[in-house]
């Protein structure tokens, strides 16, 4: 017994050791970056105010901790689940509604907003809303403590390195206290969820009240969002997509950026506007690509130039139809012309052994991150056409197995 006692004191010791001495290395560190933020304009009082106390969270996770597995990005709504999940009619139907007052209530600067950048009320809006639910969500970490953790043990050290200090020059521009400061796990933050760097790139002092305040100024959050999808380069007047009927034959591997035609030829090739829609010559004009979230189950798209500017701003294809369909919900009440499947999409790690045999096939040469995207999928198609399997472009369990025996 006494034996048992003493291994645990000693235990819980060294293990109390350890992490002083991680955390002393952390405040080393923290410490190593005042040069830095001194050149960035951060004052030694905003430095030493912000940073006395600082402790690493390491329960956050994408950190890379010595002695312990990485702990990898959590799988985000927008990766794992399927389009039916994500896209739920109820939830756009919600935020609809909502949009449908505030762009009443917002009318004056939004109409101001959208006259500067080309960008639709509707659009600005059905971004708040998917971020933070138009503010209601309240962001559960302090951003300070999330970009200093990430700086010291995330996977890109780097660019979280900038991003702590420019939140320090934030803080010390007096725009947002510390208390109110509130981010993702990522690193983003305010109204409309930008990074630090995001702020000072795309920010915009709408009210003209001296600062750039989205964490608390609707319209400089609104504004922000649309100037950051106008600095990617947003088109004026052009649709984010157009749900379309596809043809029965349709090739799914043609699903991919790369596969861009103008509208019209997608037309001449069996692709019909849904509901009868008739497209101006204009419109037929524009350059889009095939988008098919579930391979060939469930509703197709072709997507415009501004879809891929959207998705700058989130790089999911479900986020982006997510955007677009309740910016167009807000002044239609349809929902989607064809409806979702009922497809299961496999667990993380069976998509990426997925894109690993793909890869040895030489058929997808993108990361190895177990999210089934426009590439995964186009590869799938692929390989399922050598194989002799139904080409549906969608993972399942038949082409897992396939893929195995294939090694």
């Amino acid at each position: 017994m006494r034996r048992a006692l003493i291994a645990a004191v000693i235990v819980v010791t060294c293990g109390w050791s350890s992490a002083r001495a991680a955390d002393a290395a952390f405040t080393q560190f923290i410490a190593s970056l005042w040069p830095e933020a001194q050149a960035a304009g951060v004052s030694r009082a905003t430095f030493e105010q912000e940073t006395r106390g600082l402790e690493p969270d390491y329960k956050l996770p994408d950190l890379i901790l010595p002695g312990r597995p990485a702990t990898g990005a959590p799988s985000q709504a927008e990766f794992v689940q399927v389009p039916a999940d994500y896209v739920r009619d109820a939830s756009i139907a919600r935020l609809a509604g909502e949009g449908q007052r505030l762009l009443q209530k917002y009318r004056p600067a939004l109409t101001e907003i959208e006259k500067t950048s080309g960008v639709p009320a509707t659009v600005m809006l059905a971004i708040w809303g998917r971020e933070t639910d138009y503010g209601r969500y309240t962001l559960p970490y302090d951003l300070v403590r999330v970009l200093a953790t990430q700086a010291y043990v995330g996977r890109r050290k780097d660019t979280y390195r900038n991003e702590f200090i420019l939140s320090l020059k934030i803080l010390g521009e007096g725009v947002v206290t510390r208390k109110d400061m509130r981010s993702s796990w990522a690193g983003a933050t305010g109204l409309t969820q930008f990074l630090p760097s995001e702020y000072y790139k795309h920010g915009v002092d709408f009210d003209r009240d001296g600062r750039i305040d989205i964490w608390h100024s609707v319209p400089d959050a609104l504004a922000s969002a649309a100037q950051q999808l106008v600095n990617k380069g947003w088109q004026s007047g052009v649709r984010w997509a157009y749900e379309v009927q596809a043809p029965a034959k349709v090739d799914c591997t043609t699903g991919v950026p790369e596969v861009t035609k103008p509208i019209s030829q997608w037309l001449r090739e069996g692709f019909v506007p849904v509901r009868g829609q008739k497209l101006s010559a204009a419109e037929q004009a524009q350059p889009a690509s095939l988008l098919q979230p579930e391979g060939i189950y469930g509703p197709s798209f072709l997507t415009t130039k501004n879809y891929f500017v959207i998705k700058e701003y989130n790089f999911s294809d479900l986020y982006v139809l997510f955007v677009g369909h309740l910016s167009d919900r807000m002044t239609s009440p349809l929902p989607f012309a064809t409806p979702w499947s009922a497809s299961k999409q496999l667990r993380t790690r069976d998509v990426e052994t997925m894109q690993r045999g793909l890869t040895r096939a030489g058929l997808y040469k993108d990361k190895i991150d177990g999210k089934a995207g426009m590439q995964t999928r186009a590869a799938l198609g692929a390989y399922q056409k050598s194989a002799g399997l139904k080409v549906d472009c969608w993972p399942s369990e038949e082409v897992l197995r396939s893929i195995e025996a294939a090694r």
